[in-house]
This record gives C-alpha cells, structure tokens and sequence, in this order.
C-alpha cells in the first residue's frame, strides 16, 4: 500500500478505536438514548457513520455502489453496543480492503455522486469519509460523557 494510504488508514482506524470505545460497555439503554430532541442516538451515529463511510469510500472512490438505505442509519433503535460496534467494523474492513486496491494516481480520478450528480475526485470522497467519521465519533464520545453525566445523577 501506497504511504499516504496507508497513513490515511491509520488515521481512520483510530477514529474507528475512538468510537468503538465510546461505545464499549454501555447498556442499550445509553446506545439508544437521545441526549436531546433531534439528536442522535450512538446507535443511529454508529449505524449512520459505517454508511456514510461504506458509500464515499465505496460507492464513489471505488466505484463499487451498494444500495445504501441512509434513511434507515437514522431508524436504527434498539441497538446494543456490539451491534453498533459490528456495524462499524464492516465499513472499517471494507474500507481497508478498498484501500489495497486504490492507489495514489486514481485518487485525482473524477467520480459522480449517484445521489446529487456532482463531480469529486476519488481522493476528496475518501478525505471525506474520513473527516465524516472523525466528526461522528466526536459526538460519539460527548453523547457518552451526556450520558454518563445523567447516570450519576
């Protein structure tokens, strides 16, 4: 694997390890609990993190397109820890599979967004998905610290 892919991959499984410990050890009650009205769930950030990740990576930057159901990332309820810790580990195995395959040139290859038809390069789609996770694994872990804040109290 090219350098700069395989510091990328690097960089996307330490987002994955900040998440997954966010996760680790709560009851479903905690994977399930909304900290506000319109806020997410660990469950649905998880669920929602692993199809945002699969399909940039996936669908766009590879160009391999999997019938995503983003809609259903955000219906995702009663979920418990190792199911959304599961979820996540697809994306991550896919996205390391991926990464063997793609290498430094096809990253300023042009690819289309199925869903809006907008043009990116296949180096921004995985830059994205990276960004994505990262950003979702922080409200991960402050949804924890929510949670366990009301717990103690």
């Amino acid at each position: 694997m090219d350098p700069f892919l395989a510091d990328f991959l690097r960089l996307l499984e330490e987002k994955h390890a900040d998440f997954v410990a966010a996760l680790e050890g709560l009851p479903s009650g905690a994977i399930n609990w909304q900290p506000g009205e319109g806020m997410n769930s660990l469950g649905v950030l998880a669920f929602h993190t692993a199809g945002a990740e699969r399909f940039w990576i996936g669908d766009i930057a590879m160009q391999e397109p999997l019938k995503r159901d983003r809609p259903g990332e955000f219906a995702a309820r009663d979920v418990n820890a190792q199911q959304a810790i599961a979820r996540l580990g697809w994306s991550l195995d896919y996205a390391r599979e991926a990464l063997e395959r793609l290498t430094v040139a096809d990253l300023a290859m042009t690819r289309v967004n199925p869903r809006n038809g907008g043009e990116t390069t296949a180096g921004w789609a995985i830059l994205h998905a990276l960004e994505h996770t990262a950003m979702h694994a922080g409200h991960a872990q402050m949804t924890r610290q929510l949670w366990e804040v009301r717990a103690s109290s």
